[in-house]
């Protein structure tokens, strides 16, 4: 007598592949050290973030509101890379190299679910307008002393910052844009072929 949980999960054995696009399927394993070099670079900002957490700590008493402000905002610039590192290992790894299995896993990331080529794309445009407006609003709050020793930055430093993170929020609107364009192709093709 077989079991319930025989029946319902019959096993598929893979089909076997020809010498020549088992390389190439296998070629995939080759961003494997592209990933672990980015958890490398994940514990680079973790210490960029503790270092500067101990800065901002240390100095409570002596920075000024907009030093203070600044600083707080250098570290939601490294948490933001930090979110953009994770969505590029983890949704990367699950796209292109491999299946991380964690269905039912009570920590796995609600878009890992859906995530896909495209997806991972207008996720990442996303994150990189987060980082360029954090670093804009930092310019901004510098700009008051254009013009003086208090700051590095120049007014033409400001507006070509302005005019990236504008390139940015169009190459992010063109992107879904032209996601939106496949995926109504898609429907339409979906739509026009006889149903079984």
């Amino acid at each position: 007598m077989s079991t319930a949980s025989e029946i319902a999960t019959p096993r598929v054995t893979p089909a076997r592949l020809r010498p020549l696009p088992q390389l190439i399927f296998a070629s995939r394993w080759l961003q494997l050290p592209l990933y672990l070099g980015l958890i490398v670079a994940q514990c680079v900002y973790v210490a960029l973030f503790l270092k500067e957490l101990w800065h901002l700590v240390t100095h409570t008493f002596t920075f000024s509101e907009q030093q203070i402000m600044l600083v707080v905002l250098g570290l939601i610039d490294v948490v933001m890379i930090s979110n953009l590192l994770i969505m590029v290992i983890v949704g990367g790894y699950e796209t292109f190299v491999s299946r991380l299995e964690l269905q039912n896993h009570p920590d796995q990331p609600e878009w890992l679910s859906h995530v896909n080529a495209s997806v991972l794309k207008i996720k990442l445009a996303m994150a990189i307008i987060g980082i360029s407006s954090i670093h804009l609003l930092r310019t901004f709050i510098e700009a008051g002393g254009l013009g003086s020793d208090r700051t590095a930055y120049t007014e033409a430093g400001v507006m070509w910052q302005s005019l990236i993170h504008g390139l940015f929020i169009l190459s992010a609107i063109g992107i879904a844009a032209v996601d939106r364009m496949g995926l109504s192709s898609a429907v339409v093709r979906a739509g026009k072929e006889p149903h079984r």
